[in-house]
């Protein structure tokens, strides 16, 4: 069996393996001090988090799941075990239109769920790349990669 291993750094670890049993639907596999790790089955997955005081390296994850039904029914269910949400219909991200709702665990790492409904949608406006005076990449609220309208004029 493949899977993906991802390995974070959390502040703290008690509030962390709550959240990702959460959002996982699953028991840790092992926890030690400062450590734990989930074998996660669906996503297949290997979660493991490091607790260190300070948490959240990542930008952000993500769950793909295949229809905004799932997304729906996954937003209920986060919102019903009390975490807040943020929740996007029909947002264009990645090239791709989604719906998507977002989940922050107790470090601040932001976690989306979502399905693509168009991958490939018509752009409304070209868009180009924003860069700084010396023509390298722009970095808007911790987005490496960043675009803006193309006006004429």
């Amino acid at each position: 069996m493949a899977r993906v291993q991802l390995a974070l750094n959390v502040a703290d670890l008690d509030s962390a393996i709550a959240f990702y049993r959460d959002l996982f639907k699953t028991e840790p596999h092992k926890i030690r001090d400062g450590y734990a790790n989930f074998e996660v089955a669906d996503p297949p997955l290997k979660l493991i988090l490091f607790e260190n005081g300070r948490g959240g390296d990542l930008n952000h994850l993500g769950i793909e799941v295949e229809t905004t039904g799932d997304v729906a029914a996954e937003t209920e269910r986060l919102a019903g075990l009390g975490h807040d949400l943020d929740v996007e219909d029909g947002v264009v991200c990645c090239h791709a239109e989604q719906d998507k709702a977002w989940a922050s665990d107790p470090s601040g790492l932001r976690w989306e769920v979502y399905a693509v409904t168009d991958d490939n949608p018509a752009p409304s406006l070209e868009l180009i790349p924003l860069v700084d005076e010396a023509g390298a990449a722009c970095d808007v609220d911790g987005e490496a990669c960043c675009t803006e309208p193309l006006t004429s004029g």
